[in-house]
């Protein structure tokens, strides 16, 4: 467990009033206790549960498919294992409740994510509990990462950088977007990286759509090639984006790539503590607007166990930056009927401007594919 962060949601709980917080959703589990349970984000009735209170005791709760999983992490003393289809995850829950001395207590849980049925029944089994929602709380809690969740997040960016222009280098026209597809997975996982989200492999007329996998298209001479992917480690996702052409680019594409490399660095230039996010959005408006496309309603956003966390670096961003955020940037065109053009990079807050994270893969100039 990350101790940085155990110290910082006991802080929060005696802030907010709070004796206890569950963490129930993969997301904020893995951020919690460091522990991926590989089958509760694919089969939703395989609960899995921390529970921290705020004088600093844990208690886990897992299925029994998943224990050696999870004690295999070495550092969960408190492990609670309810059996599959024979056991209610909440009974198994409950009791822990109660053990910690908190089924007469104020509990934070997560709102967003329990099913009602299973809200229900903790409702139900411990009713003078008093259970606060606490999903703004885990979220401005993830905004500024430790200095562990850096180093991580830092590790993987260039895992997936590397892995995306590693398999730019090797494409040629010829080639399928599946083709690239294989030497980008195995990029990835060679580098280093334990799972992957989100694989966009557009080329060509797809390049125009934002969220697409990659097909049996070949490759043909003139097209881009937008190149997107997730590496993810410990439940920690790293964002990044690169767009390459077969042979030689056209000038259209060069003085829109050249606009968005200007973005890149206007916006870079402009990262750093105290910083206003609306701010910062609107200053790439004004770069981005002689292009004379419309743009999407943000440039830039946190990003760690969700692929998309505070803060939005866009219309309707709030708030200020500070030192440990990490956020990915994403100038990007998408042309109906034509064409996409993106490029996105991780950098994280630092005390006197930003540091750039996804450092492998050239970008000034767009990539060229044989």
């Amino acid at each position: 467990m990350n101790q940085e962060i155990i110290t910082r949601q006991k802080k929060a709980m005696i802030n907010e009033g709070l004796d206890g917080l569950i963490a129930v959703s993969p997301e904020n589990l893995a951020y919690t206790t460091g522990v991926v349970v590989p089958s509760q984000s694919l089969m939703r009735w395989r609960h899995a549960a921390s529970i921290l209170t705020s004088d600093g005791r844990l208690s886990f709760v897992v299925i029994d498919m998943e224990e050696t999983t999870v004690k295999d992490h070495g550092d969960i003393a408190d492990l609670r294992v309810y059996r599959e289809f024979t056991e209610d995850p909440m009974d198994t829950l409950c009791a822990a409740l109660r053990d910690l001395g908190l089924d007469r207590a104020s509990v934070g849980i997560e709102m967003e994510y329990i099913p009602a049925r299973d809200f229900l029944a903790l409702q139900r089994k411990i009713p003078e509990a008093r259970f606060v929602p606490a999903d703004r709380l885990f979220d401005e809690l993830r905004v500024v990462k430790s200095g562990e969740e850096l180093e991580l997040l830092r590790s993987l960016s260039r895992i997936t950088d590397k892995a995306i222009g590693d398999a730019l280098s090797k494409g040629r026209a010829g080639m399928t977007e599946m083709d690239l597809a294989g030497l980008l997975l195995s990029g990835i996982y060679a580098g280093g990286a334990e799972h992957f989200k989100l694989m966009i492999i557009a080329s060509g007329e797809r390049s125009q759509y934002p969220n697409v996998g990659p097909t049996q298209r070949v490759l043909k001479p003139g097209d881009l090639i937008r190149m997107e992917i997730f590496g993810v480690r410990k439940g920690y996702h790293a964002g990044v984006c690169r767009t390459a052409v077969v042979g030689e680019p056209t000038k259209e594409q060069e003085k829109i790539w050249a606009n968005l490399i200007e973005c890149k660095y206007l916006v870079m230039d402009m990262i750093k503590p105290g910083a206003n996010c609306r701010n910062i959005y609107k200053r790439f408006l004004e770069k981005f607007s002689q292009l004379g496309f419309q743009p999407i309603s943000f440039v830039g956003h946190g990003i760690g166990v969700f692929l998309h966390e505070e803060p939005y670096m866009g219309r309707y961003g709030e708030r200020t930056l500070d030192e440990g955020m990490v956020v990915a940037i994403e100038p990007l065109v998408y042309i109906p009927g034509r064409m996409g053009l993106q490029n996105k990079d991780m950098l994280a807050v630092t005390r006197d401007g930003c540091e750039l994270l996804s450092d492998c893969t050239a970008t000034d100039q767009l990539v060229r594919v044989a």
